[in-house]
C-alpha cells in the first residue's frame, strides 16, 4: 500500500487517541461501504482523468458532518494520494488498517529507504496540516539541532541506528532526550522516524523532515558546510542568490568544516555545487588519475637494482 497513506493513517490515529480509535475504525469501514454501494460516486473516484487533489475536495465535502473529523480526514487523504484505479483498494486497506492500530497493533512492516521516507513523510504531512507558520519553523528548527546532535555524537547516534535494539527502547531513549524539551509535534515525528524510518538512516530521515517542514511553510533548505564561520551579510546575499536559483524562499543551515580548506559546499534537494578548496584538489586528483592508481614518474613501479644500473650504463 501507499506508503505515505501509510505513515498519515499512524499519525490520524495518534491524534484520536486509543479510546476513539473503535469508532473511527468503524466510520472508516462506512466510508468504503458507501463508496462500494455508490456506482456513480466509485467511478467518479477511480477516474483517471479526475486529479488527486480533486478526489480529495469531493470525499472532504461529502463526509462532512457524515463521520469523524479523523476518518473524514484520513479517507479524503487515501483518495488524493493514490492513484484513481487504486481508490477502493486504498479505502479497504485503509478500513483494516485503522481497525488493527484500534486493537494495538501498530509495526510498521520493513520498506526499501525511499519508501521509508514516504512513509514518515506521510505522518508528518498529518502534523504539519494542524500547525502555524510559526510553529512550522520551530518545528523545523528543533529537528535540523537534533539531527546535528545525532550526526555530532557517535554513541547516541549508534543506538539509534541499531537495527538489532528494539524499536520501543530506541523510542524511549528518544522520549529520554526530548521529552520537556521540545514541542508534542516534534517529539512525535522523532519517535515514528525510528518505528517508520530505516534504523540505519535515522539523521537522514530526520534531515529529510526538516525538508519537508520548511516546503509545508513554503521554502526550500540549503545545506551549507563552509570552511569558515559565515557573517550576516555573506548569508543574505548567498540565501538571495540561492532563492533565485530554487524559485522559492532558501533558509540557510549552515555547518563549519575547517578540512574544506576555503569555499563553501550547497546542496539544495538533489542539486549540489562544491566550491572548496577541498573539492578542487579532488578534482585535479581525478583529473590527473582517472583510474585511482597514478603514481608519479620512476616511482612505485620498478625499483632499479645495481644490475639494471650496470646494464643502463653499458
Amino acid at each position: 500500500m501507499n506508503p505515505a497513506l501509510q505513515g498519515y493513517s499512524a499519525a490520524v490515529a495518534e491524534f484520536a487517541g486509543p479510546d476513539a480509535l473503535g469508532s473511527v475504525a468503524s466510520d472508516v469501514e462506512a466510508i468504503e461501504q458507501l463508496v462500494l454501494a455508490n456506482g456513480q460516486l466509485r467511478a467518479a473516484l477511480s477516474d483517471t482523468a479526475v486529479p488527486g487533489t480533486s478526489r480529495r475536495a469531493v470525499m472532504l465535502d461529502l463526509l462532512e458532518g457524515r463521520v469523524s473529523a479523523q476518518a473524514r480526514r484520513v479517507a479524503a487523504f487515501a483518495c488524493g494520494v493514490v492513484a484513481a484505479q487504486e481508490v477502493a483498494t486504498a479505502l479497504n486497506w485503509l478500513a483494516l488498517r485503522v481497525r488493527h492500530l484500534a486493537e494495538g497493533q501498530d509495526d510498521e512492516p520493513g520498506l526499501s529507504l525511499i519508501a521509508s521516507r514516504q512513509r514518515v513523510g506521510g505522518y508528518a504531512t498529518a502534523v504539519h496540516e494542524d500547525m502555524s507558520t510559526g510553529e512550522l519553523e520551530s518545528l523545523e528548527d528543533d529537528l535540523f539541532r537534533f539531527a546535528r546532535i545525532v550526526a555530532a555524537t557517535p554513541q547516541l547516534r549508534a543506538a539509534l541506528t541499531d537495527r538489532d535494539l528494539a524499536v520501543e527502547a530506541r523510542q524511549g531513549l528518544v522520549s529520554q532526550l526530548l521529552e520537556g524539551k521540545v514541542t508534542a509535534p516534534t517529539l512525535g515525528l522523532v519517535r515514528y522516524a525510528v518505528s517508520g524510518g530505516r534504523a540505519r538512516d535515522f539523521v537522514g530521515t530526520i534531515d529529510f523532515l526538516v525538508e519537508a517542514t520548511a516546503q509545508a511553510r513554503g521554502w526550500r533548505i540549503a545545506r551549507v558546510t563552509a570552511a569558515a564561520p559565515i557573517d550576516d551579510a555573506q548569508r543574505g546575499e548567498l540565501s538571495e542568490s540561492l532563492g533565485t536559483l530554487a524559485g522559492a524562499p532558501v533558509e540557510l543551515q549552515v555547518e563549519v568544516d575547517e578540512s574544506l580548506l576555503s569555499g563553501a559546499r550547497i546542496r539544495i534537494g538533489d542539486l549540489q555545487v562544491d566550491a572548496t578548496a577541498r573539492g578542487r584538489l579532488d578534482a585535479l586528483r581525478e583529473h590527473l588519475a582517472p583510474s585511482g592508481s597514478w603514481e608519479p614518474s620512476g616511482f612505485g613501479r620498478r625499483h632499479l637494482s645495481s644490475t639494471d644500473n650496470t646494464e643502463g650504463a653499458n
